[in-house]
């Protein structure tokens, strides 16, 4: 029993951290993820979208067929995949040009291996697309690495197109 009270105290630990915990009427305790995150969720379905008109040469990478139609998958994008690694297989924050730069060394070999059983579209897709979009991503120079993380942090940005990071004060 004292192994239970550890799991239930480090959960309820992990939702207080992640998100908020609301006490309903009856006494029960409901969970809800913080704005932050669910905003982060939302927000990265139509992002891939926003990083190819601001890169419409940018290699797509969506020829791959998928495995309950049968159809190519033209909505399942390089950049898709791309966002979807970073933000849910690495848990890394959208707004941060390092994140998405330290995402681009896994992909370039040089901060380790990406996790290619959880790649995204591994599962839906009949082939893995782990392999075409690391080529893809190593045949891009520093210049247009540098210009998808800043089209990145964009498309993750505030609609006015600025960071709603604080500015440093002027003296």
């Amino acid at each position: 029993m004292p192994n239970f009270r550890r799991l239930v105290a480090i959960a309820v630990g992990l939702m207080i951290a992640i998100g908020s915990a609301l006490t309903t009427g009856d006494g029960f305790v409901e969970w809800q993820p913080s704005s932050a995150i669910a905003q982060q969720i939302v927000r990265s379905e139509g992002v891939w979208r926003t990083v190819y008109e601001q890169l419409p040469d940018f290699p797509r990478e969506n020829q791959y067929v998928s495995k309950e139609t049968g159809k190519v998958a033209l909505e399942d994008t390089l950049v898709s995949r791309l966002i979807r690694y970073h933000l849910y297989v690495k848990g890394r924050p959208a707004l941060y040009r390092l994140d998405w730069k330290i995402t681009l060394a896994e992909y370039l070999g040089l901060t380790g291996a990406l996790e290619t059983g959880e790649y995204p579209g591994a599962a839906k897709l009949k082939k893995n697309p782990v392999e075409g979009d690391v080529a893809a991503i190593r045949k891009l120079n520093r210049a247009q690495r540098d210009a998808l993380v800043q089209a990145l942090v964009n498309g993750f940005s505030t609609p006015s197109g600025r960071s709603p990071l604080p500015k440093p004060p002027s003296n």
